[in-house]
């Protein structure tokens, strides 16, 4: 282990080294049916050698028996290894997208169930570019890559121990030169591990800028500023380009070098099998034995010296990935239901970010009465969004504290009593898919007739008139529908929900005035919930019962 700890980085090898254990174990299935097919492969690999040499010296009359006989072993052995070839991907095909998509998975719902930090520290590409080729980079090494270094490590040890009964020198000195190659493996891991991490930065820095510039098309578009975005494509690539030559260039050299060493070991096998069959101590089968026996012990060896580029890339991915769980977990449980109406008091409650020292919201009290309607107002920058992360227990007070109360208790705000509030943020927040799927992330088992209903009071009856109705389909953010109509489904969406609390952020800012006038007609007949918008529409203040204006 002294061997790896290499310095200068994040994280050590031995805490990397935990972390695979632990990724490792929901892989077991893959991995040991790996280890079984490499493990008979190699079986098979060594008996074709023996009958290699068998059916040589036969054919030369050196051994007596049947030519066909050995032929026919030959072709046994043969066909068995392509059986072998034919489960290693079945194996590689189907276990190993699984694997994939489960480790997917479980990183994306820990980065669900993190906690919210109000300023994101990774872009979204880069978690995607993280989620997709780290996660594929750690799930190969773990099912593929060490599974196979045991076949390959079991290969070089039947080939050795074969080779040493036939000539116990010259597997000695081919063997000789693998101490070398471990001395400098602590070099080699060391330059690896940093430039590959300088390529996986790259990489993931042209996946943001491609991600955002797609999100965004229609303002650089617009803005005219695509010669803008291409250019700063072109810098980043040219990065990359930069990093990866880098990389290819110490691995190039590194590679001469190793492929130098054994190429001189088998040109010294060579000479010494041809010098031994000139003296005819040995045979043609033996000759060719002692080939193959050479091939199959630098082979392992060569595969053994890849296992180092390997190892940095796994560390390089397992590190990234460990950066994405850093954020601690909110609160786990069972959710903690109030009993409607209920109300949300704040008391003295100040926040600022934590790499901000200025408060966004400082030393405010109020109370949401049930069944009240509230109206936040303030200008852009007042702290209004904040202020709904912490009602929605987002975000923790720095000072102060955020309750929940109804009829009979009272208590702080956690991420437990989330499932009491309706959240509609502003902006377009549809999915692509139907406009029934869209409905069916408020309520699960919402029939037709809830959606026609939610629909009706969010004044969204248009979606019936619609060609497909419910099933029209809508791309990315609601294309194919106008703000205002994306807009309502979400209201609508959101009511699907019923819950206690309604929170709407700016929710009907592309809304008509008369629209706007019959939506919250129907949201404030009955009472029952306590709404809050955040809005700077006046028509919205109208209908509220109270005011909040932040500052």
């Amino acid at each position: 282990m002294q061997l790896l700890n290499i310095p200068n980085h994040k994280y050590t090898v031995k805490v990397m080294a935990r972390w695979l254990w632990t990724a490792w174990r929901g892989n077991r299935l893959q991995a040991t049916l790996n280890v079984a097919v490499g493990l008979a492969g190699v079986a098979v690999s060594l008996l074709s050698v023996w009958a290699m040499q068998n059916a040589i010296d036969t054919a030369t009359h050196d051994r007596s028996g049947s030519v066909y006989t050995a032929v026919g072993l030959m072709a046994m052995l043969i066909a068995a290894d392509f059986a072998l070839n034919i489960t290693r991907v079945w194996i590689k095909n189907i276990l190993g997208v699984k694997a994939q998509n489960r480790m997917q998975q479980q990183m994306l719902d820990r980065l669900l169930r993190s906690e919210w930090r109000g300023r994101e520290t990774y872009h979204s590409g880069d978690i995607i570019n993280r989620l997709e080729q780290d996660v594929q980079t750690v799930v190969t090494f773990l099912t593929e890559t060490l599974p196979n270094t045991l076949s390959t490590t079991a290969m070089f040890l039947g080939a050795f121990l074969y080779l040493l009964q036939q000539d116990t020198w010259l597997a000695v000195v081919i063997v000789a030169i693998l101490p070398l190659f471990i001395l400098l493996s602590r070099f080699y891991v060391a330059q690896m591990r940093r430039l590959s991490k300088q390529v996986r930065t790259s990489d993931s820095e042209i996946q943001s800028l491609l991600t955002e510039t797609v999100q965004h098309r229609m303002l650089i578009k617009t803005m005219e500023a695509s010669d803008i975005m291409l250019g700063k494509l072109d810098n980043t690539q040219s990065q990359l380009r930069e990093n990866v030559r880098q990389r290819t260039k110490f691995s190039v050299a590194s590679n001469l070098i190793v492929n130098t060493g054994f190429s001189l070991g088998f040109l010294v096998a060579f000479l010494w099998g041809a010098l031994r069959l000139y003296d005819r101590t040995i045979t043609y089968g033996t000759m060719t034995a002692f080939l193959q026996l050479v091939y199959r012990i630098q082979g392992p060896a060569r595969d053994l010296t890849r296992l180092a580029p390997a190892f940095v890339a796994v560390l390089t991915a397992a590190e990234r990935l460990m950066e994405l769980e850093e954020t601690p977990e909110e609160q786990q449980g069972e959710p903690d239901v109030m009993a409607a109406p209920c109300g949300l008091r704040l008391n003295n409650v100040s926040y600022h970010y934590l790499d901000d020292s200025r408060n966004i919201i400082s030393h405010l009290t109020f109370d949401f009465r049930p069944g009240t309607c509230t109206a936040i107002l303030g200008e852009t920058g007042a702290g209004k969004t904040t202020l709904v992360r912490l009602l929605l227990a987002l975000v923790r007070p720095t000072e102060g504290k955020v309750t929940i109360y109804d009829s009979q208790e009272e208590k702080d705000v956690t991420p437990l009593h989330r499932c009491n509030f309706v959240y509609v943020p502003q902006g377009n927040t549809l999915l692509s898919g139907t406009i029934r799927e869209n409905l069916l992330l408020g309520s699960t088992k919402a029939t037709d007739d809830d959606m026609r209903q939610a629909l009706h009071t969010a004044c969204a009856d248009f979606v019936m008139e619609l060609e497909h109705g419910l099933d029209t389909p809508c791309t990315e953010q609601g294309g194919g529908l106008s703000e205002g109509q994306a807009q309502r489904i979400t209201i609508a969406r959101a009511l699907l929900r019923c819950r206690p609390v309604m929170i709407f952020d700016e929710a009907t800012s592309a809304l008509d005035p008369d629209t706007e006038r019959r939506l919250l007609q129907n949201l404030l007949t009955q009472h029952r919930q306590t709404i809050i918008f955040i809005t700077h529409r006046p028509a919205v203040v109208d209908y509220c019962d109270q005011t909040l204006r932040v500052e």
